[in-house]
């Protein structure tokens, strides 16, 4: 497959909200929106409850990949196809909002400002539901170092040990394209590419660690917190309409310790591809491999998407068959005995 003219390459895209689409439903601030803040956090309040309208629908926002003169972590410019404002508008990052909804699932929310009319958005880097609070628990004006468009990230961090298809398990920042990996599914399959970043571990850059044995591994994993386990269920379960899980490892802390994240310092991160969406195995149990298609690659670091688009510009890769598992379910499945089970996939 030809590598694409990296003049064609697409354009950052993500969905932002409104800001008058999420309001303060009690609190200090009590009747204001986003959008009253005028983009300045200092005008929200911690302990203010939050929610999203009913009917709330998020705009596109395409953003220039390339940094344009001038533009540091904080402004990003907007491209052809957003559904606010004009090409070469500016974009700034004014801060990050971290939230606890009632269940205790935590998200993080940039609140951005468009220079050229002042308008206020909110980008959830979780998702958010209608008619439900949300209580402002932290107000941050640094918003972190990386760019809008390096706001989530699907890898391993070096060291994690990758299963080949002779049964060896080899550091993954020694990996190199053509070699062998075991998948579940399709048996030995070979690598395409194989993809590094190296990130400040804050914010939701920070990996998720996997202590040894927590899951059956046999080290500990390092992964970033949008990387998805895999988890077979050999009983089907009511609440199941598959007996195959792909659980995000932030959806996977406990309260012991066995699974948690770990701030400061730099991550090097790895994301590896294969002709189709795979599971493979890392330090002995199965997890994901990078999935080619728009949803997942526009989420990576800016190197890492760019690299991958135009090594695959057709970003076709079908997701692998399982059902993905949020918050709500595993607490109704039982994390310990979802933990328990995975020694026997």
């Amino acid at each position: 497959m030809p590598p694409a003219d990296p003049q064609t390459a697409p354009d950052y895209g993500c969905q932002a909200f409104l800001g008058e689409d999420i309001a303060v439903t009690a609190g200090a601030n009590l009747g204001d929106s986003l959008a009253d803040t005028g983009g300045e956090i200092a005008e929200t309040c911690a302990g203010d409850v939050y929610q999203l309208a009913p009917g709330a629908r998020p705009v596109a926002l395409s953003l220039r990949r390339d940094a344009a003169p001038g533009e540091s972590a904080r402004s990003q410019t907007l491209a052809a196809g957003s559904q606010v404002g004009r090409p070469g508008d500016r974009l700034t990052l004014c801060g990050r909002l971290t939230l606890m909804a009632p269940d205790s699932d935590i998200v993080e929310m940039l609140l951005l400002r468009l220079e050229e009319d002042g308008r206020v958005l909110a980008l959830p880097l979780s998702p958010m539901a209608p008619r439900t609070d949300y209580s402002l628990i932290e107000v941050s004006d640094d918003p972190g170092e990386g760019r809008l468009a390096d706001i989530a990230c699907l890898a391993f961090a070096r060291g994690t040990r990758i299963t080949l298809s002779d049964g060896r398990q080899m550091p993954i920042e020694a990996l190199e394209p053509g070699m062998r990996v075991l998948t579940r599914d399709h048996g030995p399959q070979p690598l395409r590419w194989v993809g590094k970043a190296a990130l400040r571990a804050i914010g939701s850059f920070a990996p998720v660690v996997i202590s040894a044995g927590a899951m059956g591994n046999a080290g500990d994993l390092i992964v970033s917190q949008h990387h998805r386990m895999f988890l077979y269920r050999r009983a089907r379960e009511p609440l199941l309409p598959t007996s195959e899980l792909l659980v995000q490892a932030r959806h996977l802390i406990d309260d012991e310790g066995a699974v948690f994240i770990r701030e400061g310092g730099v991550v090097d991160y790895y994301s590896l591809v294969f002709d189709r969406h795979e599971i493979i195995y890392a330090e002995g149990i199965p997890a994901e491999s990078l999935r080619v298609a728009e949803a997942t690659v526009e989420r990576l670091p800016r190197g890492l998407s760019r690299a991958v688009r135009d090594a695959f510009p057709e970003l076709s890769q079908s997701q692998h068959f399982g059902t993905e598992a949020d918050p709500q379910m595993l607490d109704k499945l039982g994390r310990d005995r979802l933990a328990g089970r995975r020694r026997d996939s």
